[in-house]
């Protein structure tokens, strides 16, 4: 009886044990989630970088999709393998050997590419389904969990591209982008010009998310709860610049810069009521997908990064505050000593030598030695704030990052002779090629100075926004901006810059020619430049800078045999493309036509008193009693 209990009891143990290791297996079974194929699916289509297009309408860069193929090895029919790697190349563009190799090395999950477009992975996605059907994927045994594995190829998204499709030309305008890693995906930041300043907009904005059930082959179904965020690309950037008229305008200063033998040529063609740079070139170009060692020198924006001591193109400045402060008449006498004068310890000599010139003609035939005599009106305060109203040792405010803002001498040194002198004609302080654009377009524009923009809107989903819209600002009179536009007229009319006048247009500028400091003093090399500007009588004006910077031809180192003709030629260029209309009944204001006709029709005029404001006043009182 006790032995028949005894192995009742024992059965029922074993029974129970056994029923024990069963719940065991089951309970650990279920807890192995992350060992079996997931019921769920996710998918994420990443928003892509905005893209950057010209004035007339051409996308001249865009963003492109890449995707990687991955496939387990053991999911290939061994003998049917020779077979998928001819079609994968087939469908893909891949070197064939490559992938052989790929595939006979591995002996599980292997990455076949990272660089399918968004087409080639579309195209892909349908060879896997059709291998699927043809069985040339075959399960394999999961020797970690006993569980047969059925995978296609899987084509997901591995990053993205830039693409500039005009090669180099915009550059260093338009700038270039690095790749960044998020959330295991390659993406683009921009490092350089409008890449950079307008990164916050043309970044992507939102990614779109899919959740559902998966299908046998690993793809997702679409439900009515799949779609998680939609996706939102970032913004269109919309330039100032034309296209056409800028790479047109690059071969014209790329030919100029081979002949000059020139380290590099910049021109500015900008809208002197808008801002907008109609051309923002360089000679200085690089091509952003594929930057070299040799392009790393050109990666910087000259126009907006380099300062530099800018020589005669700065009369016009120290002119306007003259005027600004009631310190001159413009139809004065003044003694130019026969073009040599003694400053110190230096002989400064003229290039046209006068005994006297009227003020304004020392703009126009630019006398250093008159510059000299009419900037000791001016004490060092004003010559400071009054240059510091045209925008020197400030950023313009152009949309490009990294803006250099130039350095002057500080007030107490101003208000020495020799610092005087020195900075009446240019030497003594550093500005930028944009600071000058902006502050010379003060002349033609009556007055106001306007911000230069690279960038015109942003555009996205049929809409157009502007975010980059300083206000203008009055820095100079009416009256006196108009005054110093004829006198830049004159210039061109009979001075300096005479090889700039085109029948039919209203053209007016500066030239410049300005020693490179180096250690110990200044060597020989120089860079000229003339800036200035062009209106016809349709109302279209626009402001215009060339910059040569070294150039080494023997003889052309002057800004008017330097710059002075790329100026013309960039006129010519703006005619020829319907951006300028000569007039025929256009023209210029009379001027006396040489140095001796101008110093009598001056002399009439110099036995009268230089008359300021309070002294108009006065005479304007007399006049009412």
């Amino acid at each position: 009886m006790n032995r028949r209990k005894s192995e009742t009891i024992g059965l029922f143990l074993l029974i129970l044990g056994l029923i024990g290791i069963f719940l065991a297996v089951v309970f650990y079974r279920s807890n192995i989630e992350r060992r079996l194929p997931k019921l769920e699916t996710s998918e994420v289509n990443t928003a892509l970088r905005g893209n950057i297009i010209t004035k007339d309408g051409f996308s001249v860069t865009g963003s492109q999709k890449l995707y990687k193929v991955t496939l387990d090895v053991r999911n290939i029919d061994p003998d049917k393998k020779d077979l998928f790697i001819r079609l994968y190349c087939i469908y893909s563009g891949d070197d064939e050997k490559a992938v052989r190799k790929i595939i006979d090395q591995a002996k599980g999950a292997v990455t076949l590419s990272y660089k399918i477009d968004a087409r080639g992975a579309a195209y892909l996605q349908e060879l896997s389904r059709k291998l699927y059907k043809k069985k040339i994927f075959i399960s394999y045994e999961d020797p970690n969990t006993g569980v047969a594995v059925l995978r296609d190829m899987n084509i997901v998204e591995s990053g993205e591209s830039r693409q500039y499709v005009a090669a180099n030309a915009l550059t260093p305008m338009i700038g270039y982008v690095k790749k960044i890693e998020k959330d295991g995906i390659t993406k683009t930041q921009g490092v350089k010009g409008v890449e950079k300043a307008y990164e916050y907009y043309i970044s992507p904005i939102q990614d779109a998310k899919l959740l559902g059930p998966k299908d046998i082959g690993n793809n997702i179904i679409l439900t009515s709860d799949s779609n998680l965020a939609n996706r939102v690309d970032g913004y269109d950037v919309i330039l100032n610049v034309s296209l056409k008229f800028q790479t047109r305008l690059e071969q014209i200063i790329d030919e100029k810069k081979e002949f000059l033998n020139a380290k590099e040529i910049i021109v500015g063609v900008m809208d002197s009521k808008t801002g907008g740079l109609l051309a923002f070139a360089s000679t200085s170009r690089y091509d952003p997908s594929n930057i070299r060692k040799q392009d790393y020198k050109f990666l910087n924006s000259s126009a907006t990064e380099y300062a530099y001591e800018v020589g005669s193109v700065f009369k016009p400045f120290i002119f306007a505050v003259l005027l600004a402060n009631d310190k001159i008449n413009p139809l004065e006498r003044i003694n130019t000593y026969n073009g040599v004068y003694q400053l110190g310890k230096r002989t400064i000599k003229d290039t046209h030598p006068e005994p006297f010139l009227t003020a304004e003609d020392i703009i126009v035939y630019s006398s250093n030695i008159g510059m000299i005599q009419i900037v000791q009106r001016l004490d060092g305060a004003q010559i400071y704030s009054g240059l510091q109203s045209f925008g020197f040792t400030q950023k313009t405010g152009i949309d490009m990052p990294y803006e250099q803002v130039g350095n002057m001498p500080p007030v107490a040194k101003l208000n020495s002779q020799i610092y005087k002198a020195t900075i009446s004609y240019g030497y003594g302080l550093q500005a930028t090629f944009i600071q000058l654009l902006k502050a010379y377009n003060v002349f033609n524009n009556k007055g106001v100075m306007v911000t230069p923009k690279v960038v015109d809107s942003l555009y996205k989903d049929g809409k157009f926004y502007v975010v980059n819209d300083p206000k203008p600002v009055t820095v100079l009179s009416a009256e006196a901006a108009e005054r110093m536009k004829r006198i830049l007229i004159k210039t061109v009319e009979i001075g300096t810059g005479k090889r700039a006048k085109i029948e039919g247009l209203e053209i007016g500028g500066k030239t410049g020619t300005a020693h490179i400091a180096t250690t110990g003093g200044y060597g020989n090399t120089y860079n000229g430049s003339f800036f200035g500007f062009a209106n016809d009588s349709r109302g279209n004006s626009y402001t215009i800078g060339v910059l040569t910077r070294e150039p080494k031809k023997p003889y052309y180192y002057f800004g008017a045999q330097s710059a002075l003709p790329t100026f013309r030629a960039a006129v010519e260029l703006m005619v020829e493309e319907g951006f300028l209309k000569p007039d025929e009944n256009l023209t210029a204001p009379q001027t006396a036509t040489t140095p001796e006709s101008v110093a009598a029709a001056a002399n009439a005029t110099q036995k009268q008193p230089v008359q300021t404001n309070q002294d108009k006043k006065q005479t304007a009182a007399k006049a009412k009693k």
